[in-house]
């Protein structure tokens, strides 16, 4: 296919081979259509070695028979392909202590690698957040909290003591959200020290639509977190472009399965300042 005639990586852009620890492509799995195996089946086929990881978004396992889910997660092992939960913990933590331990063992015997923390739906004090984290490293599964930029009002300490790690006094929820990137990375600092291995940062309010992308944002983000340690969603094949523009093929992303080809294109690519766009140069399999 034309999308791999010009695919070649330049020396001081190393990439490794999978299992990556950077240049990692997460991508979209069942959400708003439930793909047969199939259909997972020819994706790997046709490029698994492009696709590190795979999610299932929206708690969409939640609602397959659990013989599918194991026989899909077998599919993506074959390809040396990790399966993420997506972020369905938040319907669970509020049914009691136990439940969350008993939802990592149950991953783990579905075989899913790792479980992923959307910590604004979860809406637990941050020591809590923290437990969480330890349970899943200790269950022998890898842990992926996500973040968003704008937290809600209430989880902001009160009276400036924004020391690292300070107990926060719980407060009535607020319905006011706000943009806080500071306590965000204090947060995901964290998280890391508890285990977590892989910060997410959701594209809402930071780089959702290509020609809004909150760069500043970014920048202070990687620079504090390390850019092996973080993965970005990216919404749509401009908002990819524009990461491999600026931080190069080594950048984490998450995206649909329909934007892997590009992407790994546009890896495999020096664009340069003054690149002309390659998106729509590459043949689609879908």
């Amino acid at each position: 296919m034309s999308a791999y005639l010009w695919k070649s990586f330049d020396e001081d852009e190393d990439r490794p081979e999978k299992p990556r620890r950077y240049g990692v492509t997460e991508m979209r799995g069942p959400h708003f259509t439930l793909l047969s195996q199939n259909v997972i089946q020819d994706i790997f086929e046709s490029m698994g070695q492009f696709v590190d990881g795979l999610k299932f978004s929206g708690g969409s396992h939640s609602l397959m028979p659990k013989a599918f889910i194991k026989e899909v997660i077998n599919i993506a092992h074959q390809h040396d392909v990790y399966v993420s939960t997506g972020d369905w913990a938040e319907h669970l933590v509020h049914k009691g202590p136990s439940v969350f331990k008993e939802y990592v063992e149950e991953c783990k015997q579905l075989g899913f690698d790792t479980i992923e923390l959307n910590v604004g739906s979860l809406e637990v004090p941050e020591e809590t957040l923290l437990r969480f984290v330890r349970l899943i490293k200790s269950g022998g599964l890898k842990a992926k909290p996500q973040f968003a930029v704008k937290v809600n009002k209430s989880d902001i300490p009160v009276g400036g003591d924004r020391a690292f790690g300070a107990y926060i006094v719980p407060r009535p929820r607020s319905s006011e959200f706000v943009e806080d990137v500071d306590l965000l990375i204090r947060r995901a600092e964290r998280c890391l020290e508890a285990g977590a291995d892989t910060i997410m940062i959701d594209a809402d309010d930071v780089c959702k639509h290509a020609d809004s992308v909150r760069s500043d944002i970014i920048a202070k983000v990687i620079g504090r977190l390390g850019l092996e340690k973080i993965m970005f969603e990216a919404s749509n094949p401009r908002a990819s472009e524009w990461f491999i523009k600026q931080y190069g093929p080594r950048v984490n992303l998450f995206v649909d399965h329909s934007q892997v080809m590009d992407l790994e294109c546009l890896r495999g690519r020096n664009l340069g300042k003054n690149h002309a766009s390659v998106l729509g140069s590459s043949s689609f399999l879908f």
